[in-house]
């Protein structure tokens, strides 16, 4: 066995200070000695570090980081150099599944791809494509979203099709398109490297993309560190390092960010000419954030007003910025409309386009950025505008299908409202890949009602029996990284290759085998009676792909899987102007905004009510970036007399999403195995409660219950991680999912849920 390191005691490494260029670190954790490796990247969060894979006689044992890769110049997390054991856990799914008599039995693949087809032609032949839906995930490939996109819109015709990528980075793109007019983000990590301050925004990076903040613990060790502004309601690793940590009460950060904006402007210290010729709604803006001084801010929020002075002035003084934001933001009420503050921040300043400057609307899984841009959730691919006539059209003829195949008559439904659908009936067929809805999405109660319905075909593709899986009509054993070979994109747009390693286990198949197989066995066509899905390998896929990419801002076509391999991954674009990829988007402040080219027209912020084409071009901004305003609405659910606490929810560092991966490789299950109830020094007085006394939360929607964290919070704020579901049931059988809790809500703009507040009570349960 190999290890550089206990990346389980020693999350981040040791330090390697810098400015400028990041030194390289190679990270290694082998159980046996490999024979050969095989180039990958990691999919255990948005950063995806590029790692190689180390196999010994058909099995993966272990991995390394890749030194020459841009991304994390060799350096990998705990969860990176453990979760591959994943691969091989006992419990991986092996042969399809069918219902019977209310039990999944064993069944063949013909069998299970049949009750699909059966199902699905049912439904078409009745007129009735909006009839079936795709609930897919952030953790597939390019690849494969492309095929799910095309085969959901030109082969089936149906506008229901959206990913669990709603419930964690459907606000980043919602943002990113307001102000900039497309998805896509400006900046790269490699402007961490030599920036003079970073805003962070509801984003505890220590614990979420631990190699991205290892960047920055480099940094902060260099001797020119950059300050820290962080925006947190918790104590957290991140905010224990800030120069300024500003912790407001939940649900209030558009008032903090309107009072940083309000005090910039105040001091004079915006880029007039950058704010002249490059934006619009500045007066609008200047109106809204003028009501919010620091003591309003204060009254309201509860941060104190000599520190909204201090975090304006680092944010207002400094040369370069990177700001960032993550579900803080994204899972909180006015989610969109405190999104583009922070982007406001930057463009106020002109802090964008140029190194050491970026705004980096984090997504949350690895692959997410694939599903916003392939067309497998609300959005068409390529950044292509739903309400654009000529968006579709090209569309149609790059797929060669009759324009009113594509379902562009109504805005994309987003994911909530297809779990509406589900649940009145005029869904009948849900298709779920690689996610487990049953752990991650808002009030349980009610999911597992909608997936136990009599009248509601469920197939499940995962490569474990999930709490989702176990509620399933068909189950379709599914092959993961490592098993198969496609290429996925990070947040700061650089794209890896990653190389089948292995075989799957038993009759798994890949994700993009699977959804060939459904392509061919409903004979989908094009107009001219051709195979509507051309392509038989994952590279003939991204061929695909890129010639659907070309002259979008997810710009493709200079990209080749010869020219991923071997190397660094690639940002784009990619193409003829940038052969090797683009390190900032913006550089010339000409923004993605012409009417002609944007991917949106626009929203009311505080409704959600679209915008209509001809206002938009009435007040094209004409390549101009949008200065959007927004100001302070309440949420919708507050503590009372009944429940007098909020609660919010998050992650922990050594576990991903529902545990599906992470809670099988024994190091992450042994550090984190079950998950707490975290609650103030003065809540656990009040209520006689000690650290590791079981604590009873109670919400309108249902309770859970977890052992006690004393300490690291506000008082009158409950936290508890979302991770932990029903697979590896307690042995006391009690409740303990988060999302018991959590409340049927959304953003009106990037529909995504509010899992940050809701209202609760607390007991103890016993001692």
């Amino acid at each position: 066995m190999n290890e550089t390191r206990d990346s389980i005691q020693d999350i981040w490494g040791p330090r390697t200070p810098h400015e400028g260029y990041w030194p390289q670190r190679v990270d290694e954790r082998t159980t046996e000695e490999p024979h050969h490796w095989v180039q990958s990247a990691c999919v255990l969060c948005s950063n995806c570090c590029g790692l190689d894979i180390g196999v010994r006689d058909g099995r993966i044992v272990g991995v390394r980081g890749r030194a020459v890769d841009r991304v994390n110049h060799g350096r990998l997390g705990p969860k990176g150099l453990h979760a591959w054991e994943a691969n091989h856990s006992p419990d991986r799914l092996t042969t399809p599944l069918i219902r019977r008599n209310g039990q999944l039995e064993p069944a063949t693949w013909d069998e299970a791809m049949s009750l699909i087809v059966s199902k699905s032609k049912e439904l078409l032949a009745e007129g009735h494509s909006s009839a079936i839906g795709f609930y897919t995930s952030g953790q597939l490939f390019i690849e494969e979203y492309y095929t799910l996109g095309v085969l959901g819109k030109a082969g089936l015709g149906t506008p229901h099709m959206d990913g669990n990528t709603r419930l964690c980075t459907a606000t980043a793109g919602a943002a990113l398109k307001l102000s900039f007019g497309t998805d896509g983000q400006a900046g790269s990590f490699a402007d961490l490297d030599t920036t003079e301050a970073v805003l962070l925004v509801g984003h505890n990076m220590a614990s979420q993309q631990t190699v991205l903040w290892a960047r920055i613990l480099d940094r902060l060790a260099s001797v020119n560190p950059p300050k820290l502004v962080v925006i947190d309601p918790r104590l957290t690793y991140t905010a224990q390092h800030a120069t300024v940590h500003l912790a407001p009460r939940v649900g209030t950060n558009v008032a903090v960010l309107n009072g940083l904006l309000h005090l910039i402007i105040e001091n004079g210290q915006i880029d007039y000419d950058f704010v002249s010729d490059h934006t619009v709604g500045f007066e609008e803006l200047v109106r809204t954030v003028g009501k919010w001084t620091p003591e309003r801010v204060e009254a309201l929020t509860g941060v104190p007003a000599a520190k909204l002075r201090a975090a304006a002035h680092i944010l207002g003084t400094c040369q370069t910025l990177v700001s960032t934001a993550l579900q803080g933001v994204y899972q909180s009420m006015q989610a969109t409309a405190a999104a583009v503050q922070v982007n406001n921040i930057n463009l106020l300043r002109g802090l964008i386009g140029s190194p050491g400057n970026a705004i980096l609307q984090m997504n949350g899984q690895p692959t997410s950025q694939n599903t916003r841009e392939c067309g497998a959730d609300g959005d068409l691919p390529g950044f292509r505008n739903w309400d654009n006539p000529a968006h579709i059209a090209d569309l149609a003829r790059i797929w060669n299908v009759d324009l009113d195949k594509i379902p562009h008559w109504a805005p994309p439904t987003h994911a909530m409202q297809i779990w509406r659908y589900c649940e009145t009936g005029s869904i009948k067929l849900l298709w779920i890949q690689a996610t487990n809805p049953a752990v991650s999405l808002p009030d349980l109660g009610r999911i597992r009602k909608i997936l136990q319905q009599q009248d509601l075909l469920v197939v499940v593709e995962d490569a474990f029996m999930t709490e989702t899986g176990q509620l399933a009509d068909v189950v379709l054993p599914a092959a993961i990284w490592g098993e198969k070979t496609g290429t996925f994109t990070n947040t700061d747009r650089t794209v890896h290759l990653s190389y089948k390693a292995i075989e799957p286990p038993g009759q798994a198949r890949s994700d993009f085998d699977i959804l060939l197989d459904y392509a061919a066995r409903m004979d989908f066509r094009d107009k001219d009676g051709q195979p509507l899905i051309k392509w038989r390998t994952p590279e003939e896929a991204f061929e695909a792909w890129k010639v659907c990419s070309k002259g979008r801002p997810c710009d493709y076509s200079g990209m080749s899987y010869a020219l991923l391999t071997g190397g660094s991954g690639i940002q784009w674009p990619c193409n003829e102007q940038h052969p090797h990829g683009a390190a900032h988007l913006y550089t010339d402040h000409v923004f993605n905004t012409h009417f002609d080219y944007c991917e949106t027209y626009g929203y009311d912020l505080e409704t959600g009510a679209e915008k209509q084409p001809e206002e938009y071009q009435a007040n094209d901004p004409d390549g101009r970036a949008v200065l959007l305003a927004a100001d302070y609405e309440p949420p919708h659910e507050a503590p009372d007399e009944a429940y007098p606490l909020w609660f919010t929810s998050g992650r922990v560092v050594y576990h991903f999403h529902t545990r599906t991966k992470t809670g099988r490789a024994h190091a992450l299950h042994h550090a984190a195995p079950e998950g707490f109830v975290q609650l103030s020094e003065e809540d656990a007085a009040r209520y006689g409660i000690a650290t590791g006394d079981l604590v009873e939360v109670t919400s309108r929607r249902g309770h859970a219950t977890e052992p006690a964290r004393v300490g690291g919070i506000e008082p009158g704020l409950i936290f508890m991680p979302f991770h932990y579901g029903y697979w590896d049931e307690p042995k006391d059988g009690r409740p303990r999912a988060a999302n018991e809790l959590t409340l049927t809500e959304w953003d009106p703009i990037s529909k995504q849920p509010h899992f940050k507040y809701a209202a609760v009570r607390i007991r103890k349960v016993h001692a």
